[in-house]
């Protein structure tokens, strides 16, 4: 009976996930077609996936060697919606809607595994399909929605100790954008931590001898030697052509490989030009210069003005909320020492804070999407702690249920900016709450 009971509750539990990634997917393919032709900078992306998926390497039009300043995972991943549906703007944004919508999928079950509720973990679900920072990603063929899914999957694994397959996933991570990087050291430095704590536990004479001689090696192949591997093989295609960029630059195809990486790794460095819409990381988290991907004034909204724009934005009153729920985990971190709190902000640390290191350097909000997941679970965090104590317990409950509702009546008073919707200028001009939004 007992063994009956956990059956039905996992699948009551893979039903509930499908049913938020079913909606999450059809919110992002909704006139994913709209706004037509490339918008921000689908036009290196979608182009560089087109140019993968006919020659396995990118080349210009002229069908040159380009010099791409990104990994390729994401591109391929691009690349087959393309191939499935065509080079448009349906079939190049197709992939991110459905990683999007699994990307809600695999949110329940993290917050499954870590606070064993499937309230907690329908708030998970729920808050990511009322993210709007989430849903323009989800629609826009652009590589972060990727690199965050890749790093989400393997904090999954993390949490599920199947190591080998977390190190898969942040190498694919990685093969997406470099700052997937920094996931393998905070993970890496997390379970080493992790095994010290446990060989504390156990008695062990001494703990740290004991966790570098069992542990130490089992975790640098886990995070460092299976995602570079990973990486490395990610790039499979420049290696198996002759055409790609600085394949030929020395006889020695290692050589070369390194050479690209300088000029990547050169060019990031010094990535200094002056944008509209670049945006300091002091400002991310409270959405102080969201990115407009898109902007136009077209007819047809019934005034003599209308707008179109996509806007970048996350849902304010979440990311809001976001802040004061970091601050209030810290606490928690710092009074009680549970391992989710410290797990869950280490998560946004890494993420968030490499990005002050590069003051000078070009940076956009949007890059927050990478550790989205972190912030909508320490959210999940706080609401568990909320829920905590018996009693008023369903009073409690409510106030959860009135904060989801703000959130999404949030979320749906912003979605023209989401979706791309033609509204009229006096309507665009009421949701630029903040002068730094125009």
């Amino acid at each position: 009976m007992e063994a009956m009971r956990e059956i039905y509750a996992r699948f009551a539990q893979r039903i509930n996930a499908l049913a938020f990634g079913v909606i999450g997917l059809a919110m992002g393919l909704w006139h994913l077609g709209s706004p037509k032709g490339f918008i921000f900078d689908e036009v290196y992306y979608a182009q560089n996936a087109h140019s993968l998926a006919l020659h396995g390497v990118e080349l210009n039009s002229k069908g040159m060697a380009d010099f791409i300043v990104h990994p390729p995972v994401g591109k391929w991943l691009i690349a087959i919606g393309i191939k499935a549906f065509g080079f448009h703007e349906f079939g190049w944004r197709f992939s991110s809607a459905v990683i999007g919508s699994l990307s809600i999928v695999l949110i329940y079950f993290v917050a499954q595994k870590l606070f064993k509720s499937t309230l907690i973990s329908s708030c998970a679900a729920i808050l990511t399909l009322a993210d709007g920072l989430h849903l323009v990603h989800s629609r826009t063929a652009l590589l972060d929605i990727f690199l965050m899914f890749f790093i989400l999957l393997g904090f999954y694994f993390l949490l599920d100790s199947r190591h080998w397959l977390a190190g898969i996933s942040l190498g694919l991570a990685a093969g997406v954008k470099w700052s997937g990087l920094y996931y393998f050291i905070a993970f890496f430095c997390f379970m080493v931590y992790a095994d010290y704590r446990q060989a504390q536990a156990m008695e062990e004479p001494s703990a740290l001898r004991f966790t570098l001689r069992n542990s130490l090696l089992k975790r640098i192949l886990h995070y460092g030697f299976l995602p570079v591997i990973t990486y490395i093989a990610s790039w499979a295609g420049w290696f198996v052509t002759n055409n790609g960029w600085d394949r030929s630059w020395s006889k020695n195809v290692i050589r070369n490989f390194w050479h690209y990486h300088a000029e990547i790794l050169n060019f990031h460095t010094n990535l200094v030009e002056k944008h509209s819409y670049s945006a300091n990381p002091w400002s991310w988290l409270v959405m102080g210069r969201p990115t407009s991907f898109f902007y136009a004034t077209p007819k047809g909204c019934g005034s003599s003005s209308c707008s179109q724009e996509v806007l970048a934005l996350g849902t304010p009153f979440l990311w809001w909320s976001g802040v004061i729920a970091i601050a209030i985990t810290f606490g928690y971190w710092i009074a009680r020492r549970e391992w989710q709190s410290g797990l869950l902000l280490l998560g946004v640390a890494a993420g968030y804070l490499p990005w002050f290191t590069f003051q000078k350097r070009t940076m956009f909000s949007f890059y927050s999407i990478a550790f989205e997941p972190f912030i909508i679970l320490i959210i999940c965090y706080v609401i568990s702690k909320f829920l905590e104590k018996d009693e008023d317990r369903r009073i409690r409950t409510r106030i959860v249920y009135g904060y989801l509702g703000l959130i999404v009546l949030c979320f749906i008073y912003f979605s023209p900016l989401y979706f791309g919707v033609t509204i009229t200028y006096s309507d665009w001009l009421h949701h630029m709450w903040i002068p730094s939004w125009i």
